[in-house]
């Protein structure tokens, strides 16, 4: 009883004020810090995806590249695309029956190996 009547209660609301004051201020701070990161971020991406952006092709172009990468490939290539239209086309791929079949066994190799006594 005698230690919170000597307490100067003053001087405690002024150091509880000042705490919260220290923690708002450096969360403030931390909000701007933040905040300038995303817009530098921003920044780069923007000029990141407009480096990378796409070059528009009229038909005629578009045409010519086409057939600059076509006369580029090799001969390997070629016969993969020409396999993979041809199967595509045919019709040709593998019928599964969708059956699944499981064997039941009491003890597995492991266990037998293991366990020999038994």
């Amino acid at each position: 009883m005698i230690t919170i009547l000597s307490t100067d209660w003053g001087q405690a609301w002024g150091m509880a004020g000042i705490s919260v004051g220290v923690v708002f201020t450096i969360l403030l701070l931390l909000v701007c810090v933040l905040y300038i990161f995303s817009a530098v971020a921003a920044g780069k991406a923007a000029k990141a995806e407009e480096s990378t952006k796409p070059k528009v092709l009229t038909g005629a172009e578009y045409v010519k590249s086409k057939q600059a990468k076509l006369a580029d490939a090799s001969d390997a290539d070629k016969i993969a695309i020409a396999t993979a239209i041809y199967l595509y086309t045919a019709n040709q791929h593998d019928d599964e029956s969708g059956l699944l079949t499981i064997h039941h066994t009491d003890h597995s190799a492991w266990h037998a190996e293991l366990n020999k006594h038994l």
